[in-house]
């Protein structure tokens, strides 16, 4: 799966790409209520997030299955001053390099939708709840189902994966199946409420393929 995300032009991309401002927000906030707070970065690519919640004052560890993401993330940490609180590992979604219970707060952005199917994203859903704490934070941005077409078939044996966007199986779940699939593997929605979806399309409009909408939203783990 590391594939085109090692691609020069996209690794230079994701190099200069800003950071989401929703999730620094929450960052600030999860810092306040725990000074030390040791966040997880799963998928962090270039370090366009890992850098700058580093910079907020939290430790980092981001993992990536491409090498290419990983050097340019390192690059980035130390540009910015922030070698020693940001450390960048080779890891998949499923098998997180850190201990049980050890992590404040869970980044999955832009990762799980990757997961090539239902089996996978509960894999890496379960590896997420693992290594947090409890009470720990999760920020979550992925697919949406809004995102096809309402006729799109999916994968045969899947429910929620599909390939008519970018020709492979990626994870498109509804706002019900997402909060259903956290729920089960240990989170809760944080506050309560309905997820904020970016980009979806104009009610009564004629569908039409473009770039993806987005589920956002942030939860917290079970206290065991």
């Amino acid at each position: 799966m590391a594939g085109r995300w090692g691609d020069a032009g996209v690794v230079q991309g994701f190099s200069t790409a800003a950071a989401n401002q929703v999730l620094l927000a929450f960052v600030r906030a999860e810092i306040a209520r725990r000074p030390r707070l040791r966040i997880l970065d799963v998928g962090c690519g270039a370090a366009r997030n890992a850098v700058p919640m580093a910079a907020e004052g939290a430790a980092v560890v981001g993992t990536d299955i491409a090498w290419p993401m990983l050097a340019a993330a390192r690059r980035r940490g130390e540009a910015a001053g922030m070698g020693r609180r940001t450390v960048f590992v080779h890891a998949p979604m499923e098998r997180l390099p850190v201990g049980d219970a050890s992590v404040d707060l869970v980044v999955a952005h832009g990762i799980w939708n990757l997961a090539r199917s239902a089996a996978e994203f509960r894999r890496a859903i379960a590896e997420a709840a693992r290594v947090a704490r409890p009470g720990a934070g999760l920020f979550v941005f992925t697919f949406s189902r809004a995102t096809l077409a309402p006729d799109d078939e999916p994968v045969p044996g899947e429910s929620f994966v599909f390939t008519q966007f970018a020709g492979e199986p990626q994870c498109f779940l509804t706002e019900a199946e997402l909060l259903e699939e956290l729920l089960r593997g240990g989170f809760e929605k944080d506050p309560p409420g309905p997820l904020t979806e970016h980009n979806r399309p104009e009610a009564g409009r004629a569908f039409a393929r473009g770039g993806p909408v987005i589920y956002e939203g942030t939860f917290r783990a079970a206290r065991k």
